[in-house]
């Protein structure tokens, strides 16, 4: 196969797993931008100081109510630190906002099986509850107070990937049902729309990409990865620890990386290294490198540290007990046709369609409530004597 010839077949392979999912990715974020418009926020965001259940309890619900960008998670977590939340609760935020969203869960679905958004939302519990027990073994009351310093003065720069302030007033004022039949909060629907989609299309595309190329190779490639002629408890130790470093070297995070996750399953890994390798979106080189930014060197690496360990030992919990329960996949693996799929006349072509229309009308909603608020702002400043 010439060099042209491959690139063309990665890319096809890319596009054919993008128009399986195309329809859940559509649909997750606009239910993610329904509950990140008309969740109240203001009123979780003040009781977040503690290290108790509720307060950890409400940073989980906060985290699954907001975006599944990694990179605004950190971005968001970091605002809530400097203002005053645990650091248990500000990272408790973190992986709800990336393993307890709807676009996630969905896509995983559709691309791997219920059992595998199952894991996910079960994982992401079983992590939560790991790092409140592990955390003063890896971070000191003295080292959070220094971070927090160092959060509080990072906080005057603005990351590309915050959500500013939307979903911030719709769901306050107004009863749900009232929510629904308003335009205006519509309007806040679409915005959040929109910017979940800003912040997440070039990590969408890249994961895409990526498991399209990769899909191209053999299967000996991944048996060389993956111990395969092992005792079953050492292939589970082992892929767990491998599935963590694929992700972080791939540089992909979010939901982004599930179409890499997809092929490392059809391609040997087992299912406890695609858990670990699903969760691992927080520890990835440049989030990492965020961290330190944010939090200083001494506070970053030991968070680090914390989430591989909550990363490796949930995927090892979730692994045993979908294992007792017969839960986890024992069927053939897919192929890598039924990974990327193909395009027919049928019920995902109807479900694409739909997704199309909703994208199409989101996105000419948040266009028009941008345009209002631009003629609303200049109608302001015409006022005599109003700057």
């Amino acid at each position: 196969m010439g060099v042209l010839d491959t690139i063309r077949e990665g890319i096809e392979q890319s596009f054919l797993m993008a128009y399986e999912v195309w329809w859940a990715l559509v649909i997750g974020f606009a239910i993610s931008g329904v509950v990140q418009a008309w969740v109240p926020r203001a009123r979780i965001e003040g009781a977040l100081a503690g290290e108790g259940f509720g307060p950890i309890a409400k940073a989980t619900g906060l985290g699954a109510a907001s975006s599944s960008c990694s990179y605004a998670a950190i971005a968001i977590a970091r605002s809530l630190f400097a203002k005053g939340a645990s650091a248990i609760t500000a990272l408790a935020f973190q992986f709800a906002s990336t393993n307890l969203v709807w676009e996630l869960g969905l896509v995983l679905w559709v691309l791997m099986g219920w059992q595998f958004t199952l894991a996910e939302f079960v994982g992401g519990l079983v992590m939560i509850a790991l790092m409140a027990v592990l955390l003063r073994r890896f971070v000191s009351p003295a080292l959070e107070a220094r971070a927090r310093r160092h959060a509080q003065e990072a906080a005057g720069e603005k990351d590309g990937h915050d959500h500013g302030d939307h979903g911030s007033g719709v769901a306050d004022a107004r009863p749900l049902l009232e929510a629904v039949r308003s335009g205006e909060a519509w309007r806040e629907v679409a915005a959040n729309f929109r910017m979940d989609w800003s912040m997440l299309w070039k990590e969408i595309c890249l994961g895409f990409l990526l498991a399209g190329f990769i899909g191209l190779l053999g299967d000996n490639f991944f048996s060389a990865l993956f111990t395969t002629d092992a005792p079953p408890l050492l292939r589970t130790l082992e892929n767990v620890l491998v599935g963590p470093l694929i992700a972080v070297l791939s540089f992909v995070c979010s939901v982004g990386n599930v179409p890499l996750a997809a092929v490392l399953w059809s391609g040997g890994i087992g299912f406890a290294g695609v858990v670990a390798f699903i969760f691992a979106d927080l520890i990835v080189i440049p989030i990492v490198l965020a961290y330190r930014k944010y939090y200083g060197g001494a506070f970053a690496l030991r968070i680090t540290a914390l989430m591989l360990v909550t990363i490796v030992l949930a995927a090892l919990a979730v692994d045993g007990a979908f294992g007792l329960l017969g839960l986890v996949p024992t069927g053939p693996r897919p192929t890598r046709t039924d990974v990327f799929g193909s395009v027919g006349l049928n019920y995902k072509l109807a479900l694409n369609v739909v997704a199309t229309a909703i994208f199409l009308a989101l996105f000419g909603l948040s266009r028009d409530a941008g345009a209002a608020r631009h003629c609303e702002h200049h109608a302001g400043t015409d006022i005599p004597g109003k700057a």
